[in-house]
């Protein structure tokens, strides 16, 4: 593939949209993709912008037809990213970034065993729940079943290529820029983007 394939997962919480959105904004060459959900939008949040939002329904069907590179259940509900969606931009040679969970990230390693993982975690427990509870969106249950599930789902960061640790946001964007600018200076990134430099050169 010409394109390189980011993979970005994090506890709920941990500011990983927050870090994905500052990004996307300072390095325009990187495309999200926007997955599919079965969950209601949020306040704010519009169909096909943040998601694509389907219902039940529909995303089985999607599952029977095999539209997804990967799909998971998420505290409920479903999410899925378009396989052809992908395909189509890493072979134009555009840079993609997939903004799920660990088990998405197992399923798209699968396919694309080339795809960049990085993992964004919290300074603390603590810092988590502060961030969790000042959303104000979320009930007291609803907290505790994240905190617990982030504490799972951490235990995954060895699958992953990169981790940075989301303290200083200002930091932790730098560190997040550096990772992609740093993957595409990659011998087979650049033999990709730049065959026929290297066939004259080389």
């Amino acid at each position: 593939m010409a394109g390189n394939l980011y993979v970005v997962a994090a506890p709920s919480g941990a500011g990983k949209t927050t870090l994905v959105c500052l990004l996307l904004e300072s390095e325009p060459e990187v495309r999200l993709s926007i997955s599919f959900t079965t969950r209601d939008p949020r306040p704010g949040e519009e169909n096909g912008r943040e998601y694509n939002f389907v219902d039940p329904q529909t995303f089985s069907a999607m599952i029977e037809r095999q539209d997804f590179l990967e799909w998971a259940e998420v505290h409920g509900n479903f999410y899925g990213t378009s396989k052809q969606w992908i395909a189509d931009q890493l072979a134009a040679g555009a840079d993609v970034l997939l903004e799920i969970d660990w088990q998405g990230a197992q399923q798209v390693r699968a396919l694309f065993p080339d795809a960049i993982g990085i993992f964004i975690l919290p300074p603390s427990m603590d810092e988590l729940t502060r961030r969790l509870t000042g959303r104000g969106t979320d009930s007291s249950e609803v907290i505790a079943r994240r905190l617990a599930a982030a504490q799972a789902e951490m235990r995954h960061v060895r699958e992953f290529d990169y981790v940075i640790i989301n303290d200083q946001l200002t930091q932790a964007l730098d560190d997040l820029r550096a990772v992609v600018r740093a993957s595409r200076l990659s011998l087979g990134a650049q033999r990709a983007r730049h065959a026929a430099l290297f066939a004259r050169l080389i």
